[in-house]
């Protein structure tokens, strides 16, 4: 499927730095041909490492990505808006197309504490919840 056919999503959560980071490379693996795949937060920060690492678990380098606002997106035409926590949810922005918005709240795995491996724990039951989801709603079968 080229390019000019796919149709665009953007996922939005508050940070852009954990959920929405690990939706879109999940989204652009297991469904790129169909989709043009971004993400963006309202009060962007970094790529959280703990979810570059669980990515790399399953196969998806998301270390190249940053953290990017809002925006940067004014103006742009989305056919999936897609908002993975509350807090998006309340505060995104109408953009023009957008079709199709949905919600699913996921855990805000930045806000695990304990150890490593109990954060990482934390941080991969969050993932494989968005992959799951994602694959279901998208039909990336």
């Amino acid at each position: 499927m080229s390019s000019e056919h796919k149709q665009t999503v953007i996922f939005i959560c508050t940070h852009n730095s954990a959920r929405s980071q690990m939706a879109e490379g999940i989204l652009r693996e297991y469904c790129g041909d169909k989709f043009n795949v971004f993400s963006a937060g309202i009060a962007p920060s970094r790529v959280n490492p703990y979810a570059i690492r669980v990515m790399e678990e399953i196969g998806i380098d998301i270390s190249e990505h940053s953290s990017k606002h809002l925006e940067k997106f004014e103006g742009s035409d989305f056919d999936y808006v897609v908002t993975v926590c509350d807090d998006a949810r309340e505060t995104c922005p109408v953009f023009k197309g957008g079709d199709i918005k949905l919600h699913r709240s996921f855990r805000d795995p930045s806000k695990f504490r304990g150890k490593d491996e109990e954060i990482l724990a934390g941080f991969r039951e969050v993932r494989d919840e968005i992959k799951e989801w994602i694959q279901t709603e998208f039909d990336c079968n």
